[in-house]
């Protein structure tokens, strides 16, 4: 007999631990799967006197993270720093330093300048002095790119948008990071296009390091074997081809429509609920990203109305449920619906949220359905401001499937309250909002019913399809790694 086709609950994998990354990383590099680019780059770093010490303290560690997963050599990546306040100077050139030692030590010795802000003038040096061939800059080609990353707090005291132009039009491509109470529009107006992936926004310098897993991949040339490196989505088999991959199953399994997964078990019906976090830290751009993320989980769900129902509540200061479960019962209807929805602002109450959902929600009255599973998707960006705990605890007694993810400031230690057990493969963190975007490529969530081939005493292991790769990575880092 023919298996019925599966209910795949979710795709919902988040970039995993820095540690991981870097393993992973280092060994795709050590494997001549991934060689960064010649690039000339110089980081712009703003030192003005809103940025204590401290705080350039970690701008110096976010540079020399970045720096060690560069290939640093005459041949290959010259890096070149320039500080700026009111003020401009020319701390590292291009040709100054050719090993990553020597340059990880010279940005260690960079000071504040402690004064003003004036982004435009210090735009204007890296394009004037900076890139120039005398200060080791190489004649532009098409074989050697060449890239600033701005870093900055404040809104500059000069003009920006003139100065960035001719540097964009002269080749150079231009990253914004802004911390804090950064001007968002100077950001745009300094930043590359597509501003997506060339504007960055971190809350305080105290996580700007975690941008450097961004960086690193931005510097780096797609891997030659994708199944290797584990930069892939399928469940169980992954086949190598040209610049690409295709996915494959065990004996006994069957690929299923969306090319990925596979299956010989039957479908069953989800209550799935997302709880989201609209607080003000969150910021109405962010808050748009989390409303994309949540549409590409629901284009991965099988909604309907004997399957998956999908539940929406949004919280900060109070909490509000956006739709109960089974209102709708169609992919359409449901996007539509969390495209409308309007960002609160204020705090963050996320106790309050989970027990409203635990007690609302999740009710019968309210439109849950007896003896289905159930499942929560947590998403938060910080602290909250009232206990956890009590309701955290409440809905996983309850048999509620809890996945908690964080972005940016939010808690691990919180995550891990929220999440389900085994905690490792229940939450999620990434330091910025738009890495959500790769969101439904790795973890996948099974539900079965009835005896073999479908005992499912827990949900499909997180990242289980990986696995095999992951550890021949790990295996070839041991070999070649430092």
């Amino acid at each position: 007999m023919t298996p019925t086709v599966p209910l795949f609950l979710l795709l919902l994998g988040l970039i995993g631990a820095q540690a991981t990354f870097d393993q992973r990383m280092a060994a795709a590099m050590a494997a001549g799967l991934c060689k960064t680019r010649p690039t000339d780059l110089v980081f712009i770093i703003d030192s003005s006197r809103s940025v204590r010490p401290s705080e350039f303290e970690q701008v110096k560690v976010f540079l020399t993270n970045v720096i060690d997963g560069l290939n640093v050599g005459p041949n290959t990546t010259r890096v070149g720093v320039v500080n700026y306040a009111s003020r401009v100077k020319n701390e590292v050139s291009l040709k100054t330093h050719r090993t990553k030692t020597a340059l990880v030590k010279a940005v260690s010795k960079i000071e504040p300048l402690s004064t003003g802000t004036m982004t435009g003038l210090a735009i204007q040096f890296a394009l004037n002095v900076a890139f120039s061939e005398a200060e080791g800059a190489r004649p532009k080609s098409p074989d050697v790119s060449k890239v600033a990353i701005i870093v900055t707090d404040g809104r500059p005291q000069d003009n920006v948008k003139e100065v960035a132009q001719r540097a964009r039009d002269a080749g150079i491509e231009i990253f914004a990071i802004g911390v804090g109470r950064v001007d968002m529009t100077t950001l745009k107006q300094m930043a590359s296009e597509p501003l997506d992936d060339h504007v960055d926004y971190v809350e305080s310098y105290s996580v700007i390091e975690k941008l450097t897993k961004k960086f690193q991949e931005v510097f780096c040339d797609p891997v030659s074997d994708l199944c290797a490196t584990g930069d892939h989505d399928c469940q169980q088999v992954c086949i190598s081809t040209p610049g690409s991959y295709k996915c494959a199953c065990k004996d006994g399994f069957t690929l299923m429509d969306d090319g990925r997964t596979c299956s010989a078990c039957g479908n069953a019906a989800i209550d799935t609920v997302f709880v989201i976090d609209g607080s003000k830290s969150v910021r109405p751009e962010n808050f748009e990203l989390v409303k994309k993320w949540i549409n590409q989980i629901i284009d991965k769900l099988d909604v309907s109305d004997k399957n998956t129902h999908v539940g929406l509540v949004q919280y900060s200061s109070t909490v509000r449920t956006e739709f109960p479960l089974g209102r709708f019962n169609n992919k359409k209807d449901l996007k539509e619906a969390v495209k409308k929805m309007d960002y609160m602002e204020r705090g963050t109450m996320t106790g309050m949220a989970l027990r409203h959902m635990v007690d609302s929600v999740f009710n019968i009255a309210q439109g849950a359905r007896p003896g289905v599973q159930k499942v929560a998707i947590v998403f938060t960006d910080g602290r909250s401001q009232d206990y956890i705990g009590d309701a955290a605890k409440k809905a996983k007694e309850l048999g509620l499937k809890m996945y908690a993810v964080g972005v940016g400031n939010a808690l691990e230690s919180e995550l891990k309250q929220i999440a389900s057990d085994p905690i490792g493969e229940h939450y999620f963190y990434t330091a910025d909002f738009k890495a959500m975007s790769q969101i439904a490529k790795k973890l996948q969530i099974n539900v079965c019913n009835g005896e073999d081939p479908c005992e499912c005493d827990t949900l499909v292991k997180f990242q289980k399809k990986v696995e095999d790769a992951l550890q021949a990575l790990n295996k070839k880092y041991i070999l070649y790694g430092d």
